[in-house]
């Protein structure tokens, strides 16, 4: 009998693929030692992974003065997401405390990667995470570092308490001051701005024309930026520019989210007084906090209502030319919505036109073919863009667009002579008298009298004055009313110093 051969075909052998290998390095501090600290880091684990055999590199993730208690790593979440698509096989770190030091993220982020299948080596614990024992040794690891964390944040929270107590202050970023071994003191360039802001506050000025003033006149905010209104709402609040310390207003919530919370109560609070030298006299900060409570009663909603209202336009109707949001805006008799830039910034800013309200109800009211309500509106539009020349283009949740030109609104309100009498003789009141003016003066001469600027600062005010007057963006108002002034004062020179008397 005749044997058969048959022959048999194998397949090229599978061979395994190289691991996609990340690493995870996070330093709590944003001091130069630390930042040297994670460079070094990167440099490590790029060359660690790059020269193993088998692995292939996917990247160095690293946050730089980030907790690890806290869930807003930037770089830890977007680790996660490389995780979550695929990409990474395995992830190394340093130790547990630098992958989290709150056990419940811990567990919680490590139990989701294995299921996935990413396996999380800790260097210095010398622990797989895919390990049969693993999740036991991290529980109990992860543990410690969390109350390594405790202790450490009950250690800063009796530094801080020995502090207040001794009237230190916390804050390092206050204009007009410096905290040189636990006391502020006062630079004499920035403290001159902080009298200045007082000073055209209390005769008048609001916050966005003393923004717009600072600016034009090329003045700096304590961190270097560019002034905003807020800042200078909460610096004309801040009590210790009398040279006393309220401390301990506020307070972290716990040691795992460290949110601040507003101390209502529930912690004591420290008055010190006399701890520094004062910039404003308390006469002054009364006086602009009994005005800044003024102006909030006269601009309040009748009904007193204080939470932020929403309407069915908000967040809505977007700009064209900047993509800020509209928002609510004029009098009780008049209401426009305007775009957020304009309101904010002004119009040099963003030149978009101002929408009465009563033609962005009715255009609406067309474009849903019925009553304009929030739940109405938000069901048929996804957003309204308002573009130039009167033009509104409601993006509908169809696809489809429809665009609408919207009306001038009509003028109804006219103000009579006598309207107009009564408002002139108002305003007329607000204006200084010569009386107050001269008074004024002579307060400006004797401060001077003991303000003497040293060269350098002289220096520092001569460059800064050229560069404002050198700025042809600067307010042409403004340099007119100061070439006035220093008109007058250059006559009251000649005249021996006395001013000029018509009466």
């Amino acid at each position: 009998m005749a044997g058969r051969i048959t022959q048999v075909t194998f397949g090229s052998p599978q061979l395994p693929r190289d691991k996609n290998v990340a690493a995870y390095c996070r330093v709590s501090s944003g001091k130069d030692a630390m930042r040297h600290s994670l460079a070094a880091q990167v440099s490590y684990y790029s060359e660690l992974i790059q020269n193993h055999a088998g692995w292939e590199y996917a990247g160095v993730y690293a946050d730089e003065a980030v907790t690890g208690t806290k869930d807003s790593r930037k770089n830890f979440k977007r680790l996660l997401s490389e995780c979550r698509a695929g990409k990474i096989d395995m992830v190394i770190t340093k130790s547990i405390s630098r992958f989290a030091r709150n056990t419940v993220t811990l567990l919680e982020t490590v139990r989701e990667l294995k299921t996935l299948g990413v396996d999380v080596y800790f260097e210095e614990q010398n622990i797989h995470s895919l390990s049969a024992d693993g999740e036991l040794m991290l529980t109990i690891l992860a543990s410690y570092a969390q109350e390594e964390s405790r202790s450490a944040s009950e250690n800063q929270k009796w530094r801080i308490k020995k502090n207040f107590e001794e009237g230190k202050p916390w804050s390092s970023t206050l204009l007009g001051y410096r905290n040189v071994n636990g006391r502020y003191e006062i630079v004499p360039e920035e403290a001159e701005t902080v009298r200045m802001i007082f000073a055209w506050y209390l005769e008048g000025a609001g916050a966005t024309t003393i923004r717009n003033r600072l600016n034009a006149m090329g003045i700096k905010t304590r961190l270097g930026n560019s002034w905003s209104r807020s800042p200078i709402l909460k610096l004309l609040r801040n009590y210790a520019y009398t040279g006393n310390l309220i401390l301990q207003t506020t307070y972290r919530e716990d040691y795992i989210t460290k949110r601040s919370v507003k101390n209502n109560g529930e912690k004591p609070m420290y008055h010190a007084q006399g701890t520094h030298e004062a910039i404003i006299d308390m006469d002054t900060f009364n006086r602009a906090q009994e005005e800044i409570q003024r102006r909030a009663e006269h601009f309040a909603s009748p009904d007193g209502n204080k939470s932020t209202a929403r309407y069915p336009f908000t967040s809505m109707v977007k700009c064209s030319r900047c993509g800020k949001s509209y928002v609510r805006s004029g009098s009780p008799k008049y209401r426009t919505w305007t775009c957020h830039t304009r309101r904010k910034d002004g119009l040099n800013c963003c030149g978009a036109e101002i929408i009465p309200e009563e033609e962005l109800f009715r255009l609406t009211a067309e474009v849903i073919g019925g009553k304009v309500t929030e739940d109405a509106v938000r069901d048929k539009i996804t957003v309204i863009r308002a573009e130039k020349d009167r033009t509104l283009v409601f993006c509908l949740k169809d696809g489809k667009e429809t665009v609408k030109q919207w009306r001038e609104h009509e003028i109804k309100y006219i103000c009579t002579e006598e309207q107009k009498r009564q408002i002139s003789l108002k305003n007329s009141g607000r204006k200084r008298t010569d009386e107050q003016k001269r008074q004024q003066s002579e307060r400006m001469k004797e401060y001077w009298k003991t303000h003497e600027f040293t060269e350098e600062q002289r220096r520092l005010i001569s460059e800064k004055k050229k560069a404002y007057w050198s700025d042809r963006e600067a307010s042409a108002e403004h340099r007119e009313m100061l070439r006035q002034r220093m008109k007058e004062v250059r006559t009251m020179r000649k005249n021996g110093g006395k001013e000029e008397n018509d009466g």
